[in-house]
C-alpha cells in the first residue's frame, strides 16, 4: 500500500576536498625541475531540487542518509585531482527546510528551485600552487577540507489554492472528487482520508488547485483523532471552506456548533510560515442537501451562518446539485486573493563590501582556561584545517600566513605571554612568540622549517634544566 510522508529528518554528508600534492618535476638532466604538485578537487554538495513529479518525502523514510562523494588528491606534472560529484536530491513542491531546532533555513516553492544543503569541502593546493619567492619548491601541499555535515528536518506543505476543512464524513474528498481528476479513496466511515488530497480545477479562465486534509474533531489539538499535524498542508491555501454535514444525526451535532469547534482548533494552530489562519478568507459549504432533512436544515442555518459575514453554498456531490456556482464563487474568491498580495519586486543583489576596519577574525578571552586566548574567523579557522602538522614547514607556512592576518599583533595587544594556551578551531597549541615570519626564506631543506627546529632545541634545553632542578630539593621553584 502507498504511503504519504510529508515530515523526515536527512543526514546530508558533502563530499571532502581533495588533498593537494606535494611534487618535484624529475627528468634526465634536469635536476631542478621546479615545484609540479597539483591542487585536489572539491567535494561534491548536497543539492535539494524541486521537482514537480514527486508528491512525497517517502523515498528520505527509507532512505535519510544522503552523502556526496569526495574529491580526487592532486598528482605530479600538475595534474589537479577530480571534483566530486554533486549529489540532487528530488523534494516537492512546497518543501520547508528546518534545522532540528525548528530555526527556518528556506521554503522551496516552484519547480526547479534549488537549495545546497550541505556543501563540499575545498580542495587542498599542490605545492606549484605554493611556490614563492620565498619557497621556490614548497615541500608541502594544503589538505583538502572536510565537507559539510547537516541534520536537516524537511517538512512538505502541499501548494493549494483551497482547503477544505471539516469533520470525518463531511464529504471533503466526495467534493474533490467530482470537481477534478482526483480519485481519492472514498467509504461509509470516519478517517477514510489519512493523506491530504490534492486537486485542479477549472473555473472559466481561472485555474486553482483544492486540498482536503484528515478530519478533525473537537480536542485535536490535544491528539485526539489524527491532531492538527495535516494543517500544514492548508497554511499556503488562500481560502479556507469549511465542508459541513447536515445530514448527520450526532447527537450534539449541527451545522454551526460544527463550524465553531473547527474554528477553535484552528485558533489552536500557529503556522510555521507566519501569519494566521484566522486572517484567511472564508466560505461554509453546506453538503448533502439531497438528502430532504438536510436541505431543511440548511435553510434553516443559511441566514445565522451569513450573519458572521461568511459566504454560505449549498450542494451536493451525489447529485451534483450546486457544484457549478460553487466553483466559480471559489475560483473569484483566490482571484481576489491573489491580486491583494502584493507584487514580488525582482531580486536584488546586494553588495556588502569588507569594512576597512574589519581585520577577518577576532581574538577573545578563553572563559575556560585562565591567560588563555580563542581565535575566530572564517580563514584562520580554514588553514587550521589545511595544515599537515606532522610537516614542519607546512606548519611554519602556517605561522606566517597567521602573522600577515595580524593574529600574532592582536594576540600582544590583548596581553598574551609566552607559554599561553590559544585556540584555533579544533587545534590547542602553547603560543610562543619568538617565532618571527618571513623567516622562511632561509630554508635548509624541503620539509622543515629552522624556526621549529630551534624551538625544539629551546625546549630540550629547558626540560634538560628542570630535570636537574628536580635533582636539588627547592632548586627549581627558587629559579
Amino acid at each position: 500500500m502507498a504511503r504519504f510522508v510529508d515530515r523526515v529528518v536527512i543526514h546530508a554528508a558533502a563530499g571532502n576536498g581533495g588533498n593537494g600534492c606535494a611534487s618535484v618535476h624529475r627528468e634526465k638532466f634536469k635536476p631542478l625541475g621546479g615545484p609540479d604538485g597539483g591542487n585536489g578537487g572539491n567535494g561534491g554538495d548536497v543539492i535539494l531540487v524541486v521537482d514537480s513529479q514527486v508528491h512525497t518525502l517517502l523515498d528520505f523514510h527509507f532512505r535519510p542518509h544522503a552523502a556526496a562523494t569526495n574529491g580526487k588528491a592532486g598528482a605530479g606534472a600538475n595534474r589537479d585531482g577530480a571534483n566530486g560529484g554533486d549529489l540532487e536530491l528530488r523534494v516537492p513542491d512546497g518543501t520547508v527546510v528546518l534545522t532540528e531546532d525548528g530555526e527556518f533555513i528556506a521554503d522551496l516553492v516552484g519547480e526547479g528551485t534549488r537549495l545546497i544543503a550541505a556543501a563540499g569541502g575545498r580542495g587542498g593546493l599542490g605545492n606549484a600552487s605554493l611556490a614563492s619567492k620565498a619557497r621556490k619548491a614548497p615541500g608541502f601541499a594544503l589538505l583538502g577540507e572536510p565537507g559539510e555535515t547537516r541534520d536537516l528536518v524537511l517538512e512538505l506543505k502541499s501548494v493549494a489554492d483551497v482547503g477544505l476543512l471539516g469533520f470525518p464524513s463531511a464529504g471533503k474528498s466526495s467534493l474533490i472528487s467530482v470537481l477534478s481528476a482526483a480519485k481519492p479513496k472514498i467509504a461509509d466511515y470516519p478517517f477514510t482520508t489519512l493523506v491530504p488530497n490534492l486537486g485542479v480545477i477549472t473555473a472559466g479562465e481561472t485555474i486553482f488547485t483544492m486540498a482536503d486534509v484528515p478530519g478533525l474533531i473537537p480536542g485535536a489539538s490535544e491528539g485526539k483523532g489524527l491532531g492538527l499535524d495535516f494543517l500544514r498542508h492548508i497554511e499556503r491555501c488562500a481560502v479556507l471552506a469549511h465542508v459541513v454535514d447536515c445530514a448527520t444525526f450526532e447527537e450534539g451535532r449541527d451545522p454551526l456548533s460544527d463550524i465553531d469547534a473547527l474554528e477553535a482548533e484552528l485558533a489552536q494552530y500557529t503556522p510555521s510560515l507566519g501569519g494566521e489562519l484566522a486572517d484567511r478568507p472564508r466560505v461554509v459549504i453546506l453538503n448533502k442537501i439531497d438528502v430532504p432533512d438536510a436541505r431543511e436544515l440548511a435553510e434553516i442555518v443559511k441566514p445565522e451562518i451569513e450573519a458572521r459575514g461568511l459566504r454560505v453554498y449549498e450542494i451536493s456531490t451525489a447529485s451534483r446539485e450546486g457544484l457549478r456556482e460553487l466553483t466559480y464563487a471559489l475560483g473569484e474568491v483566490v482571484r481576489e486573493y491573489r491580486a491583494a498580495q502584493p507584487v514580488k519586486e525582482a531580486t536584488r543583489i546586494v553588495l556588502r563590501p569588507t569594512a576597512v576596519d574589519d581585520a577577518g577574525f577576532t581574538v577573545i578571552e578563553d572563559p575556560q582556561v585562565e591567560g588563555g586566548f580563542i581565535v575566530r574567523g572564517e580563514r584562520p579557522e580554514r588553514w587550521i584545517r589545511q595544515t599537515e602538522f606532522s610537516n614542519d614547514e607546512a606548519v611554519g607556512y602556517l605561522a606566517d600566513r597567521l602573522s600577515r592576518l595580524g593574529v600574532e599583533d592582536q594576540l600582544v595587544k590583548m596581553g598574551a605571554i609566552p607559554g599561553c594556551q590559544v585556540t584555533i578551531g579544533d587545534l590547542v597549541f602553547d603560543w610562543e612568540p619568538t617565532t618571527p615570519a618571513g623567516i622562511a626564506m632561509t630554508m635548509t631543506g624541503r620539509g622543515t622549517d629552522p624556526r621549529l627546529e630551534r624551538n625544539e632545541r629551546i625546549g630540550a634545553s629547558e626540560r634538560k634544566i628542570a630535570k636537574k632542578a628536580r635533582r636539588v630539593p627547592g632548586t627549581y621553584d627558587e629559579e
